[in-house]
């Protein structure tokens, strides 16, 4: 265990709980755990990351049975790929990631923060989820080519068929509503199927572009399995990365001093202290993965067969790298070597985001645009809900003005 103690930056700062979205209070545990259903669960950073890197280690989570046995698609998205067909897969969509590639985006992105912005300005005050939802949809739909809809709305299509949270922990006993909300899943899904991804292909057929999309037409991907890595990146990209600036921008107003050192820090410096919120705030809190064979990690053997339960709020709270501030946003934490600012909030090994770059790219020229403006108040406290598909939180209702004196 690292010996510092309190915080580098703001040391005046008491040793709080600033934590905001975890559902459950931290508890000291054993860094893994064999619950009454045969799951082992991991709350220790470093044993977390042996399982994410284990070679033995395959996806479980969001819903993989259902999607992978129910679909029989012959090219599955790359969040349940495995082995070479996943890591080619990454190897040839790295592209659309990259700092160079997110460079490309840059206008593009400042132009749709603007325009929140800009809407802000003339309601006087806004909904910051409704800004954030806009901003992020535009920016993955950028990137994945759905740029041919043919109505407006598409963010809250999108919007409508993640809402619906259906347990996906693996052998979890579902609800009797659930094939209720399935219905409704579907019924979303198929809107946005024809009047986003359908015209999208229709159009990327006839005049490819440098977009997802038109990568996975030259790779003779069906309009079935096109959809699913449409819906795959809509949830990572776009959903996601809304959770994440809501979030933040409420650290950043609740608390002046952060405020101040994120506006008047290096680009390098604000993306870490981004990090670092997020490591205190994972948008996934949970992630799951099926062993393949035996993985012993310290005095724990698990063996083949098991489903491993990783806590991502415990495990970037591990004393052992964050010492005594694991529930502070510490601007500039000192961490031990090979350790990232946002710890396992992008994941670990071969499933690691491969969008983690362009949201926090995303984010930050957002949130700048929108801190920098001196009368900016938060107007209402917001609520927050859990989504069960996707193991994280929904901000909802964080209320902003731009009317002095609120």
């Amino acid at each position: 265990m690292t010996e510092r103690t309190g915080c580098p930056v703001h040391r005046d700062l008491p040793p709080s709980n600033q934590q905001k979205t975890s559902r459950e209070a931290l508890h000291s545990r054993p860094p893994v755990e064999r619950d009454e259903r045969g799951i082992y669960r991991i709350y220790g950073y470093a044993e977390a990351k042996e399982v994410l890197r284990s070679e033995q280690a395959r996806q479980a989570g969001f819903h993989y049975d259902s999607v992978i046995g129910g679909l029989g698609l012959i090219n599955p998205p790359v969040l349940y790929m495995e082995g070479d067909q996943h890591h080619d897969m990454r190897r040839q969509t790295a592209r659309y990631f990259t700092p160079s590639a997110v460079a490309g985006y840059q206008d593009h992105i400042a132009q749709l923060a603007n325009r929140q912005i800009a809407r802000l300005h003339r309601q006087g005050e806004a909904d910051l989820d409704d800004l954030t939802l806009e901003l992020s949809v535009g920016v993955a739909a950028q990137v994945l080519g759905l740029t041919h809809s043919l109505l407006p709305g598409m963010s809250r299509r999108i919007e409508r068929f993640i809402a619906r949270s259906v347990e996906s922990e693996p052998g979890a006993v579902l609800e009797p509503q659930t094939r209720w909300r399935d219905l409704q899943s579907k019924t979303n899904t198929l809107a946005f199927f024809m009047l986003d991804v359908k015209p999208a292909i229709r159009a990327l057929r006839k005049t490819p572009g440098d977009n997802l999309i038109s990568h996975l037409i030259g790779r003779g991907y069906s309009d079935t399995e096109i959809l699913t890595e449409c819906f795959t990146y809509s949830v990572a990209g776009m959903v996601t990365t809304r959770e994440f600036m809501s979030a933040a921008a409420w650290h950043l107003l609740e608390h002046p001093e952060l405020r101040w050192t994120y506006l008047h820090a290096p680009e390098a410096e604000r993306h870490d202290l981004l990090r670092e919120i997020l490591r205190l705030e994972p948008v996934v809190g949970h992630l799951y993965r099926h062993l393949l064979g035996e993985v012993r990690i310290g005095d724990t053997t698990i063996p083949a067969g098991s489903t491993v339960a990783l806590h991502i709020y415990s495990t970037n709270a591990d004393p052992a790298v964050t010492a005594d501030t694991a529930q502070q946003v510490c601007p500039a934490r000192p961490l031990p070597r090979g350790v990232q600012p946002q710890l396992l909030a992008f994941g670990e090994g071969h499933h690691r985001c491969p969008g983690a770059y362009l949201a926090i790219r995303e984010s930050d020229v957002f949130l700048r645009r929108l801190l920098m403006l001196s009368d900016l108040r938060l107007l209402k406290l917001p609520s927050v809900y859990w989504n069960e598909t996707v193991k994280g939180y929904e901000v909802r209702g964080l209320r902003v003005s731009l009317q002095p004196g609120h």
